[in-house]
């Protein structure tokens, strides 16, 4: 008999509400618990990758952003300290392959309410602001969650629960889940101005990567709220320098003006300083307790890699979650989710990202020189080129994983 039971997804950031939205259209009723009070306007991941937008493109949203974002093709990586292009990759040579041969810079805040507005309107696609998950246990039947709510205590009931609520996801520490990795010593620092850095800098595309030995840097171009548009720079903190310290209004500036110096101070739309980790769960499935996105593994943000293999996550658990519930597969399809993607998160994100901040931070000239050399050797042969832009684009992550049983 088919089973059409209700799932509770903890979380309603952009894994949280894909992975309700892609079940509600299964005809799956979904829950989605969160325990902010509104919509978060939280100044956080912006690029979607290509094979990311084919996916959201079959549940009927990537028509809806398109138009709404930044489209970037081209992505380049410069020498700081020598202020020149040390090589650019360009999405559009991979045509033959990419549905949308290009990267979306569409900030997460606006992909949910994107998604909330629209479908999450009903009984069987419901979001629940205010709403903090506070116990979790399950039986071999289902799984009972406690709730604090303003209008207290709530109990409710599903067939199963995925834990989208990020890297301190309380669902995995209430299944008891380990999180295995590492955190980093420096802090990142994340400035938004609207001052348009490509105007004196004519080298600039959207998305940009800064190689320093002292002062790295990623800068990226989205839509903000109003034209003609807002320039993220992302840097690592000194290791002696406190947060209070990072966000001092002068500390601000002067990194800023060291990165591009000009007259007058930047406007700084917003700033955020935060610690950064390497770490995924030890399991991404725990009987009906299942993990995705931020709480299933974190990253640096080093390539625009965390939210994408979140959406990945999402899309992939979906299709399985919605065949066991309707009968036409077991659950042993729930164990081969978590062998594919944590697969996909330890054998490329987390690789990748590592590896990303390295040729980033690399401080021995000899060895800077050599990364540089090969970057541009990648770069100039258009099979190595595509090779590269496989794997950075996460689409060789979801071949590899879709091939393990």
């Amino acid at each position: 008999m088919s089973r059409t039971g209700r799932v509770i997804v903890v979380g309603a950031g952009p894994v949280g509400i894909v992975c309700a939205l892609a079940l509600s259209k299964r005809g799956i009723p979904v829950t989605v618990f969160e325990q902010e009070p509104a919509p978060v306007k939280d100044q956080r991941a912006a690029s979607i990758h290509p094979p990311t937008l084919a996916m959201l493109d079959e549940i009927g949203i990537t028509s809806r952003i398109l138009d709404k974002g930044f489209i970037s093709a081209k992505y380049r990586f410069h020498d700081r300290a020598a202020g020149n292009v040390v090589a650019e990759f360009d999405l559009d040579r991979m045509r033959d392959e990419f549905q949308f041969p290009f990267v979306l810079q569409y900030e997460q805040y606006k992909l949910t309410a994107a998604i909330s507005r629209e479908f999450a309107n009903g009984s069987d696609f419901d979001v629940r602001f205010s709403h903090k998950v506070s116990s979790l246990s399950q039986t071999a039947d289902g799984v009972t969650v406690e709730v604090a709510s303003p209008g207290g205590a709530e109990v409710y009931h599903a067939d199963f629960v995925i834990g989208c609520d990020g890297g301190r996801s309380m669902v995995r520490k209430l299944a008891d889940i380990e999180f295995r990795g590492f955190r980093y010593p420096e802090q990142f620092i994340k400035i938004a101005t609207s001052f348009d850095f490509a105007a004196v800098n004519p080298h600039l595309v959207f998305r940009n990567y800064f190689s320093d030995p002292d002062e790295w840097c990623n800068l990226f171009k989205v839509r903000g709220e109003k034209d003609p548009g807002l320039w993220r720079a992302i840097f690592p903190t000194r290791s002696d320098e406190s947060e209070e310290t990072a966000l001092k209004p002068d500390r601000i500036e002067e990194r800023l003006q060291r990165f591009f110096p000009k007259s007058g101070r930047d406007d700084i739309e917003y700033v955020n300083v935060y610690h950064v980790a390497q770490c995924v769960a030890a399991t991404f499935r725990k009987g009906r307790v299942l993990l995705a996105g931020d709480s299933a593994h974190v990253n640096n943000p080093i390539g625009g890699m965390g939210m994408n293999g979140g959406i990945h996550d999402a899309l992939n658990l979906v299709e399985k979650l919605a065949a066991v519930l309707h009968g036409t597969a077991s659950e042993e399809a729930l164990d081969r989710y978590d062998r594919q993607r944590r697969h996909a998160a330890e054998t490329y994100v987390q690789t990748q990202t590592i590896a990303n901040k390295r040729l980033m931070e690399e401080r021995d000239p000899a060895v800077r020189s050599r990364n540089f050399d090969e970057l541009r050797r990648t770069a100039e042969d258009p099979e190595r080129a595509k090779a590269y832009m496989r794997r950075a684009s996460l689409l060789e992550s979801l071949n590899s994983a879709a091939a393990i049983a």
